[in-house]
């Protein structure tokens, strides 16, 4: 029995190798998921594999261990029979924490890949960018803020020297509001008055050893606590 053609969600492996976490994260990061089959060679034909239950533990907990965010809940691995032989397949969720990426490398082209067509291929600093932007957005927007009596006048004066209008629908225009219709965090970072605070060191040398000066800046929006940093 020959199981046919790799394609963008089907990868085969004839063994286990150092390749399993990169073929897992690109699936991950795939808008539809996959299958990965181990025991199984290029072209399709099955060879089968030894010690399937010793496999599956190391599997999982590569999968557990190496990859981030968390993979909880987003694979599953089965032993099939083929032919009388044993084979691995591991299916692999898309996952909603985009993008996800292997922890030796990090979030860098070096450590987040994507299936495009039968391959696995590095993803661009862009498309990582975007995906994380789009991950942090995302999440923030459903925190609601501790305070909701806000106000937003450095926002607005920022909009105004970039000659734009901010209008009485500015929150739900921003996603500043979550599913309830409260202000969410993102809210809470811009505006005037909130509990966030970035610093800035400075050392002498390059060993961060001694510390010459440590600014404080923020409790005020997100967007005039940078101008303040950038200004420093």
């Amino acid at each position: 029995m020959n199981m046919g053609k790799e394609s963008n969600r089907l990868e085969f492996k004839r063994e286990l190798n150092d390749k399993l976490e990169k073929e897992i994260v690109g699936f991950l990061n795939y808008k539809e998921g996959g299958v990965l089959y181990i025991g199984v060679e290029d072209n399709g034909k099955i060879v089968g594999i030894d010690d399937v239950d010793s496999m599956q533990l190391r599997i999982a907990d590569r999968i557990k261990n190496n990859i981030l965010p968390s993979t909880l809940g987003l694979f599953d691995i089965v032993v099939e029979e083929r032919d009388g032989k044993r084979i691995i397949r591991i299916v692999i969720s898309s996952g909603t924490e985009k993008p996800y990426y292997t922890k030796n490398f990090g979030m860098s082209p070096a450590g987040c890949y994507i299936r495009i067509g039968s391959a696995t291929q590095p993803m661009t600093t862009s498309l990582i960018d975007d995906l994380y932007s789009r991950r942090v957005r995302n999440s923030l927007s459903k925190i609601p803020s501790s305070n909701q009596d806000l106000t937003f006048a450095q926002l607005k004066i920022y909009y105004e020297e970039n000659k734009l209008i901010l209008n009485d629908k500015f929150a739900k225009t921003l996603e500043l509001l979550t599913p309830e219709g409260k202000y969410n965090y993102i809210a809470y970072s811009l505006s005037d008055s909130n509990g966030l605070s970035m610093k800035v060191a400075k050392y002498a040398g390059t060993d961060k050893v001694d510390l010459i000066e440590n600014s404080e800046f923020g409790y005020c929006s997100i967007i005039k606590a940078t101008y303040n940093i950038l200004n420093k």
